[in-house]
């Protein structure tokens, strides 16, 4: 069967990102973007939706009285 090798350019940034990603679903980036273009192809466009959790966006307390009230009541909710 013959192959077709596909090629992009993408920023520096993304490229790590996704290395780091595949490495962290147990893949590598080959073959991410070989399972990709099967899924693709046999959904006929974009197949599904699959991500690894990403940290939530952390704000500050507007001061340490409003950081003790919330660690106070998550250990009152973790207690139950």
């Amino acid at each position: 069967m013959a192959k077709t090798q596909f090629a992009t350019r993408v920023e520096d940034e993304q490229a790590m990102m996704f290395k780091s990603i595949t490495t962290r679903l147990g893949t590598t980036p080959a073959d991410a973007l070989r399972m990709f273009v099967s899924a693709f192809n046999e959904a006929g466009g974009f197949p599904f939706d699959v991500r690894v959790a990403r940290t939530p966006k952390v704000e500050a307390f507007d001061s340490e009285a409003d950081a003790t009230r919330f660690a106070s009541d998550l250990a009152l909710e973790t207690a139950r």
